[in-house]
């Protein structure tokens, strides 16, 4: 009777150690989200400056400069992680068709103010980029402890589910993927 007892106890601890080590990596997928929205926050700032800067010189490329405009407003309206990942996807999509269509305008490339939005838009772009990593290596030790036997037994009982990675999106792999272009 005790040996029972003992193992029902020592099965207990044992699932209970589980949930709480899915909880604290779930916990910490979600902080690491939080660093990248503070990132993405002050690149949502920095936008409507781009933007107003650039409207002087890109008068008959409004088409662009509202796809940007859309589509900074859905990645601020988006609610959960995973919608906000979409949304932004979207944004640096749009935002490379700025960025292809500023190469036009050599006058505003010129531009002080412009070219010093354009190095504090990299600067976060960078710092995105290192919060990205810490994040998908959250989700990606999440997923990895939800998959794994026993743990994936805990994880279906308690709704545990894998998650996305920040991903860039197909699109700007491609783009990421070509050599740049240099011309003198």
């Amino acid at each position: 009777m005790y040996i029972i007892l003992i193992i029902i106890g020592l099965v207990i601890v044992f699932l209970i150690s589980i949930y709480n080590r899915l909880v604290k990596l779930k916990l910490r997928r979600e902080n690491a989200f939080a660093d990248i929205d503070v990132q993405l926050k002050q690149r949502h700032d920095l936008i409507p400056q781009l933007l107003n800067t650039v409207k002087g010189y890109m008068k008959h490329e409004e088409g662009v400069l509202t796809k940007v405009t859309e589509a900074r407003s859905r990645a601020m309206k988006a609610g959960s992680i995973n919608d906000k990942i979409a949304a932004e996807n979207e944004l640096s999509q749009a935002m490379s068709g700025l960025s292809v269509q500023v190469e036009a305008y050599p006058d505003l490339k010129a531009n002080q103010n412009f070219m010093n939005l354009q190095m504090e838009i990299s600067d976060i772009e960078n710092k995105l980029a290192a919060v990205r990593r810490f994040f998908n290596s959250a989700t990606r030790e999440l997923n990895t402890a939800i998959q794994v036997f026993p743990n994936n037994l805990v994880a279906n009982m308690f709704g545990f589910t894998s998650q996305p990675m920040f991903e860039v999106g197909e699109e700007n792999r491609a783009a990421m993927d070509k050599a740049p272009e240099i011309s003198f």
